[in-house]
């Protein structure tokens, strides 16, 4: 594949935008944010109003996906929901396995919200000696080197890899290996899989940088 078509490739996924992609958890949180308050129904210009876009994007993005409202009605809350979260898969369990039961990894696994959601981490690696066998959220860490066997009897849709760089890929060819098609991939490397496996890639250092970034652009602006 050619670098303009991997590029195209990126920006999309499955045809939708993926600007589009990105924001469909926002519509997520928000709209259980007011299934908790009972809240009944939603214009396109509230929902807007508190994505910070215009209601026009509201309505264009859903509608890549279907229709959900009625002129002059709205959005029914609880429909819309439960539609979004079938469009993001969180509507049934999805089965993860993590790789690198350190800081990070242990925060991972013991973040309550991804169970909530329907993603289950069902077991946890590591090749350290003094972290395996430790216990993390319920979970006993097992040896990294049992990792393809654990798999092979028990398949996983997503792999989370909290390892260092220098061990990401050997792990990540492990997982598409056992089956795995998903990797939420924490290690700061570029990882190369096959094209039918996705990958997100999950850069925590140059997260901070970019708020660096903006909160120096934001000094400047306020200090003329």
């Amino acid at each position: 594949m050619s670098p303009e078509k991997r590029k195209m490739q990126r920006n999309r996924q499955n045809g939708i935008p993926l600007t589009v992609v990105k924001r469909l958890p926002g519509y997520q949180r928000l709209l259980s944010e007011l299934a908790n308050k009972e809240v009944e129904r939603i214009s396109s210009r509230e929902l807007a109003a508190k994505m910070k876009i215009n209601p026009s994007q509201v309505r264009q993005d859903l509608s890549l996906f279907g229709t959900f409202g009625q002129q002059g009605y709205g959005y029914r809350v609880s429909y819309l929901l439960g539609e979004i979260n079938k469009i993001l898969g969180i509507n049934t369990h999805t089965r993860m396995v993590l790789v690198g039961a350190g800081h990070l990894g242990r925060a991972i696994a013991n973040y309550e919200n991804f169970t909530k959601r329907g993603f289950i981490i069902e077991a946890l690696f590591d090749q350290d000696p003094q972290v395996i066998g430790s216990t993390v959220n319920n979970l006993i860490v097992k040896d990294v080197r049992e990792l393809g066997a654990y798999l092979a009897t028990a398949p996983a849709e997503i792999g989370v890899i909290c390892t260092p760089a220098a061990a990401a890929q050997e792990i990540a060819d492990q997982l598409v290996r056992y089956g795995v098609k998903g990797i939420w991939n924490f290690a700061p490397v570029a990882l190369k899989v096959p094209e039918e496996v996705c990958v997100e890639h999950v850069h925590i250092g140059e997260s901070l940088m970019i708020l660096s970034f903006q909160l120096r652009q934001k000094e400047k602006k306020f200090k003329r």
